[in-house]
């Protein structure tokens, strides 16, 4: 059996330390009166400033030297294109000491805190991003400027399962009020550890001014200066610290997290113990309960776990694992997409914004096309009304993407992608019809979700420059590209489907030619289990939140109706065939299907069965507990990965999990399945999928003071 032996953690922190260094200049401000201390922080090599015990005892000297200088400010700014990267993820997640953390905890409040207290007036210069603990230094300073083109400002320690342990509970709800603050520490967090905009930060008061990209130091020093001289005076916007206003956003934040976690992640509830002492502590007692919590948390299995998936996150974006020479990839200077459907126009939509090529759809009938089409238009603008695209870039998406009813409009096309019914003759017989009027170049990617990709290249006459190329919805957000070869793709059609995937922003996962490949197959073999145990007689309210300990986006059927009905049961009928004994199909699936409706549930009462949908149900007159559908469902997901691992769908468990945190919304705090498997295998003795701490507390660890 594999293991996952090449994503261990199991070297010390010197073998993985990220050193940061700080560079001191003292330099004549504008005007030539004033002197500023102007630290730079730089990471090794190419690397981002992090910080961590030895970059704190660096800081706290470089302070010194700079308040000795006899200067009338001091700044901070990052090297190349980030400020500070926060908190070196690396040396937590193999700290084992309670009292380690609080130490580090406390070490970065004293040193931090030196900004708040200096003599001088404190500047941030944020002249890159600055997440977590970077963004919490730049809180502590007097004063805060940022290049208007910073992008990724914030603070997501909860999606990684602790706090912002520096400061961050404490300062950013006195500089943003309440509401703010929850939003960028606990709402940003669980969306994915978002990040804010130098707008957003600005106007919400976080940071005081926003200043061009063109010699951004310059003017950040020429800015400091007139704040020196009292020629411009930073006011920020009073915070209303109302009582029973600042409980309000705690409690209805409160609600909402409980919806949607159900307990799974603790990080949260801290965060918000945290934001509704702030009202009243004073900065002492603010961080010393940030000590408490950070050192807590960071010895729990949700953070092991989140950081495991933060890192396999980012690795595969950055680096896909096993993917071919990137040098035999085919330029893409035209595209197409047969259909013009909802997955159709999203793909037409994503291919032409990143790749900035024209590409044109194909349906069956002009009103169909002319539906995509305007759809085109319709969405682009509404991008650019929210922000998430300028004007101009929707004006030139729609002049990008046209349609038409004959495939021969598709000849000059160097990569097409079909999105047609989910249903291996249909596509078959669009791959026949297709191919004679494409060029002998072009490559053919099928978006199927489950089928057999050899019975599709089989019917071509040049299979090799056939892949699949396993999109998920909606398109725009969801990361993962499952690639497919076929038994007949070329290398250098498989290239092309890395580059294609990377240059859309996509998270490429090489994955074997098998029924359902990944994400499709687990969810099927998921709802096979859960669904089974509808059949038996366990109430459709008990199925639906019996996965809630898990803390999943969605309840089971709610998820259900994203995918829609009609659509899993064609993916489990296809498992079915492969695997019949696995994957029998649900009378009640079947009947969820016939109603024609997308939810089982009132939407008013989620307790309340549909009477279109109850009234088709078939049920037995066994019942089981939540807990018992839970445990079925996980035993069901185990012995599926192992079965994957076993046929080479994938290269090891990792690849799993990736495709799980990037193409099913698995929590990171779970760290993806395998690691959830193995932390819950009802035998402690039982195979793993995993050594003993990746993704996991060592438990051989000393004892540790309860998690609250």
């Amino acid at each position: 059996r594999r293991t996952d032996v090449d994503e261990t953690r199991t070297s010390t922190y010197e073998e993985r330390a990220m050193s940061t260094h700080f560079a001191l200049d003292v330099v004549d401000l504008p005007g030539g009166i004033e002197r500023l201390a102007l630290i730079t922080l730089s990471g090794e090599g190419r690397r981002p400033a992090v910080l961590d015990v030895e970059a704190f005892e660096r800081l706290d000297a470089v302070l010194d030297a700079a308040l000795g200088s006899q200067v009338s400010a001091l700044a901070l700014i990052g090297s190349g294109t980030t400020f500070c990267a926060g908190a070196d993820l690396a040396r937590l997640a193999v700290m084992s000491r309670y009292h380690d953390v609080r130490e580090l905890a406390g070490m970065g409040h004293r040193v931090m805190s030196r900004l708040a207290q200096s003599p001088v007036p404190s500047f941030a210069f944020l002249n890159g991003a600055a997440m977590g603990g970077g963004f919490e230094l730049a809180l502590h300073c007097t004063y805060r400027v940022v290049d208007a083109e910073v992008s990724a400002l914030g603070l997501p320690e909860v999606g990684l399962g602790v706090v912002p342990g520096w400061g961050g509970t404490w300062l950013l709800p006195r500089l943003v009020g309440i509401e703010r603050a929850v939003q960028i520490i606990v709402d940003g967090a669980l969306s994915g550890g978002r990040a804010f905009s130098a707008a957003q930060m600005t106007g919400w008061g976080a940071v005081d001014e926003q200043i061009g990209h063109a010699d951004f130091l310059v003017d950040a020093l020429g800015w400091t200066a007139t704040v020196l001289r009292g020629q411009r005076r930073v006011s920020r916007p009073p915070v209303d610290r109302d009582e029973r206003t600042w409980n309000a956003v705690i409690e209805r934040t409160r609600r909402r997290v409980e919806l949607r976690l159900h307990g799974a992640n603790r990080a949260p509830e801290r965060a918000l113990d945290l934001l509704s002492a702030a009202r009243t502590a004073d900065r002492a007692a603010g961080f010393a309960l940030e000590d408490d919590a950070l050192a807590e948390l960071v010895m729990t299995d949700e953070h092991r776990a989140s950081v495991y998936a933060f890192d396999l996150s980012r690795s595969r974006a950055r680096a896909p694992r096993n993917a071919p020479d990137p040098g035999g990839a085919q330029p893409i200077r035209s595209a197409g997409v047969v259909g013009a459907g909802l997955m159709a126009t999203q793909l037409a939509v994503l291919i032409a914004g990143a790749l900035d090529i024209p590409v044109i759809m194909t349906d069956l009938d002009q009103a169909r096309v002319d539906k995509g089409v305007n759809w085109v238009g319709t969405h682009t603008r509404t991008l650019a009304a929210k922000g998430r695209v300028s004007p101009e870039k929707a004006t030139r998406i729609t002049e990008l993407v046209s349609g038409s009813v004959d495939k021969a409009a598709l000849g000059g096309a160097d990569l097409v992608v079909e999105a047609v019914f989910e249903d291996l003759g249909v596509k078959r017989a669009m791959l026949r019809e297709l191919e004679p009027v494409l060029s002998p170049t072009c490559i053919i990617a099928t978006n199927t979700s489950a089928l057999s990709l050899a019975a599709m290249a089989g019917v071509l006459l040049q299979p090799d420059r056939f892949v699949g190329m396993h999109f998920f919805n909606p398109v725009a957000r969801m990361p993962l590209l499952e690639i497919i070869p076929a038994p007949t793709t070329s290398s250098s059609t498989l290239a092309t489907a890395f580059d294609v995937g990377g240059r859309l922003g996509k998270s490429c996962v090489l994955v074997h030619d098998a029924p359902g490949f990944v994400v499709s197959r687990l969810l099927g073999r998921m709802y096979v289990e859960l669904l089974r145990t509808v059949d038996e007689g366990t109430p459709l309210p008990v199925a639906d939140r019996a996965l809630d300990p898990l803390g999943l986006p969605m309840s089971a059927f709610e998820l259900l109706a994203l995918i829609g009905p009609p659509v899993q049961l064609h993916i489990n009928e296809t498992l079915a065939a492969a695997w019949p004994e696995r994957f029998p199909i649900s009378v009640n699936l079947q009947a969820i299907a016939a109603s024609g409706q997308k939810s089982v549930f009132d939407p008013d009462d989620r307790q309340r069965v549909l009477p279109e949908v109850q009234q088709r149900l078939v049920q037995g007159d066994v019942a089981s507990s939540a807990a018992r559908v839970l445990a079925r469902v996980r035993d069901a997901l185990a012995d599926e990965v192992w079965r994957m691992l076993d046929e080479d769908v994938v290269a090891q468990a990792s690849d799993i999990d990736a495709c799980m945190l990037l193409g099913a919304g698995w929590p990171a705090h779970l760290g993806g399945i395998t690691p959830w498997l193995d932390r819950t295998a009802p035998d402690p003795a039982a195979r793993r999928f995993h050594p003993p701490g990746v993704a996991s507390v060592v438990r051989s660890a000393p004892e540790q003071p309860p998690v609250r």
